[in-house]
């Protein structure tokens, strides 16, 4: 029994620390943190969404003590869909997992992102809600990021950039195509005090935009 668990506990640090080289292996990424620390700070960390890859990039860009407390959140529909999927979501990343349709649960998928902060984790988000697969730079921004706010507004909200990870592992591929990719990590910001829905969910999006423009060479 005692080498069951030690295996249980080896095993998902095993192929978490494959994940993290690998991601870095082929993305090639050096995280840029322009406006904050990689310190042990609870933190909501919101990205761009261009591939599945993201938010391996941002979670295995983080150092080792972070990684350990921040969970990606992911869609049930495709990480449940198998169980290796579901292995790696619950056992190595162990990831936030909601479900993106209300009709699929009886539990506002915010409500169970702020539970995983109350219990004092971090996490990974994407506010977009889907894959940008368009020309445009961004989505529209779901509000949901703007209610775990209200929850949860001693919270630090980082935004992250992500550059040609849409290329490196594009919709419908499985198998990444090594490419030099950039990840940068801007400012924090907080819900304001009797901050609106639309000025929240404005300063997020600009935010975003600005951690881009800051990453440029050159600038």
């Amino acid at each position: 029994m005692e080498s069951t668990e030690i295996c249980r506990r080896l095993v998902p640090e095993a192929i978490s620390w494959a994940l993290t080289r690998f991601t870095r292996l082929v993305t090639g990424a050096q995280a840029r943190w322009i406006g904050c620390a990689p310190v042990p700070v609870q933190r909501v960390y919101f990205g761009n969404h261009n591939s599945h890859a993201d938010f391996a990039l941002i979670w295995a860009s983080l150092p080792a003590e972070l990684r350990r407390v921040t969970r990606p959140v992911a869609g049930a529909d495709y990480w449940n869909a198998s169980a290796i999927k579901r292995y790696i979501i619950h056992e190595v990343l162990h990831g936030v997992v909601i479900e993106r349709s209300r009709e699929d649960s009886a539990v506002e998928p915010v409500d169970v992102m702020a539970e995983a902060l109350k219990a004092g984790g971090s996490l990974i988000v994407f506010p977009e809600g889907t894959r940008n697969t368009t020309d445009e730079l961004l989505l529209p921004l779901k509000s949901g990021i703007y209610f775990l706010a209200q929850q949860c507004p001693q919270v630090e909200f980082v935004p992250v950039w992500m550059d040609n990870l849409g290329r490196l592992l594009p919709k419908g591929e499985i198998v990444p195509v090594p490419l030099l990719c950039s990840i940068s990590f801007g400012t924090p910001l907080q819900l304001q005090p009797a901050e609106d829905k639309d000025s929240f969910i404005g300063r997020i999006r600009a935010a975003l935009l600005a951690t881009k423009e800051s990453a440029q060479p050159g600038e």
